[in-house]
C-alpha cells in the first residue's frame, strides 16, 4: 500500500511516520508540507520524497494520506485528498469551523472516501479496559464524570489563533468529548465553560474548565490545560473518574510508566502502548478491508462543537445549548 503524510507541522506526524515504517508491505511515496525545509528534512529522514506542490504530490499514486497540517489546513487537505479519490487520516480536531467539518465529511463521502479522524487514547490499554467495565454495568449507571487533560503549551502555530482555531480549550476538549460519547454512545447537549490565559504569555486561551451535560442526563467536568511547566515529568495526561450508582472507575490513558528520580529531578519512563502506532495500523486495515473508519469525521464533528461551543459559552457567561 502507497501512503503519503500531508505536512510535518503537527509533532504526531514523526509518530504516524515511524509507524507507517513498522507496517509490513507500506511505503510513504511522498510528503507535501508547505514549508520547503521542514518538508525536506522529513523527506530524508523517513526515505521518502518531498514534494511543494500539493497537486502534484496527489497525483502520486497513493491509497492513503494522512493529514498532520495546521488545524485550519484540515479542511483544504482533505477537500483536495477526497477529489482524488484517497482515503484519508486526519489529525484532530477536524477542522476549525463546523461548516468545514460538514463538507469534509460529505466530500469523503461522495468520493466513497474513508475518513478517520486521530483520536489515539482509544487505543489505550487502560482506556479499552475502562470501556468494558462500564459496558459490564459492573459500577452501575453513570452520574457524573470528571475529567483532565492537562499539557505543556506547544508554542508555535499552536498559539496562533488563525492556525489552530483556538489554545488549550480546542486542542484539549476534543480528544476527551471523543472518549466520553465513545464510552456512553451519548451526545452532549450543554456546555458551560470557563477559559481564560492565566498562565503563559501568549494571548490565547491555556486554561479552562468545562462543564457538559449530556444527553443521557450525565454530568462531566474537564479541566482542559496547558498548566504543564517545563520541569514537569511528562508532558501532561488524561484522566477520567465515573462516578457509578454501584461505585467508582478511576482511569489514567497515561498509567504504563515508571517514576524516575534523579538529581536531575523527576521524570515518568513511558513504557506502555504506543497509542499513534495503533491508530496507525487500525487505519491502514481499515482501508485495506474496506470497512468503516473506526473512529468517523461526525465523531470529530461531534468532539469540534462541544469545543466551540465551550468558547462561546465563556464569551457569553453562560450555558449554551449544543447541536
Amino acid at each position: 500500500m502507497k501512503i503519503g503524510i500531508i505536512s510535518f507541522a503537527h509533532s504526531h506526524a514523526h509518530s504516524y511516520a515511524h509507524a507507517l515504517q513498522s507496517i509490513e508491505n507500506i511505503e510513504i511515496v511522498g510528503i507535501y508540507d508547505d514549508n520547503k525545509e521542514r518538508g525536506n528534512e522529513a523527506a530524508r529522514k523517513y526515505c521518502s520524497n518531498y514534494y511543494d506542490n500539493l497537486e502534484h504530490f496527489l497525483r502520486l499514486p497513493l491509497d492513503a494520506v494522512i493529514i498532520a497540517s495546521e488545524n485550519a489546513k484540515h479542511h483544504e487537505h482533505t477537500i483536495a485528498a477526497a477529489n482524488k479519490g484517497i482515503h484519508i487520516l486526519c489529525e484532530k480536531p477536524i477542522a476549525t469551523t463546523v461548516e468545514h467539518a460538514r463538507e469534509m465529511i460529505d466530500v469523503c463521502k461522495k468520493n466513497n472516501v474513508l475518513l478517520q479522524i486521530a483520536f489515539p487514547v482509544r487505543f489505550s490499554t487502560p482506556v479499552g479496559k475502562g470501556k468494558g467495565i462500564i459496558n459490564s454495568g459492573e459500577i452501575g449507571n453513570i452520574v457524573a464524570i470528571k475529567g483532565t487533560n492537562r499539557g505543556t503549551n506547544p508554542g508555535g502555530w499552536f498559539v496562533n489563533k488563525e492556525d489552530s482555531g483556538g489554545g488549550a480549550v480546542m486542542d484539549h476538549t476534543v480528544h476527551v468529548v471523543d472518549l466520553l460519547r465513545w464510552y456512553m454512545n451519548a451526545n452532549v447537549k450543554e456546555v458551560y465553560a470557563e477559559i481564560g490565559n492565566l498562565i503563559s504569555e501568549d494571548e490565547i486561551d491555556d486554561s479552562g474548565i468545562i462543564t457538559m451535560e449530556f444527553d443521557n442526563n450525565v454530568f462531566a467536568t474537564l479541566d482542559c490545560s496547558w498548566s504543564r511547566n517545563d520541569s514537569f515529568p511528562t508532558w501532561g495526561d488524561v484522566t477520567l473518574e465515573f462516578i457509578g450508582t454501584k461505585g467508582t472507575l478511576s482511569i489514567d490513558a497515561f498509567s504504563q510508566k515508571t517514576d524516575v528520580y534523579s538529581n536531575d529531578g523527576a521524570h515518568w519512563d513511558f513504557w506502555g502502548d504506543d497509542m499513534d502506532a495503533m491508530l496507525v495500523e487500525d487505519f491502514i486495515n481499515n482501508v485495506k478491508s474496506n470497512k468503516n473508519p473506526s473512529i468517523t469525521g461526525e465523531d470529530g464533528l461531534k468532539a469540534l462543537e462541544v469545543a466551540l461551543a465551550s468558547y462561546e459559552s465563556s464569551s457569553r457567561k453562560q450555558p449554551v445549548e449544543v447541536d
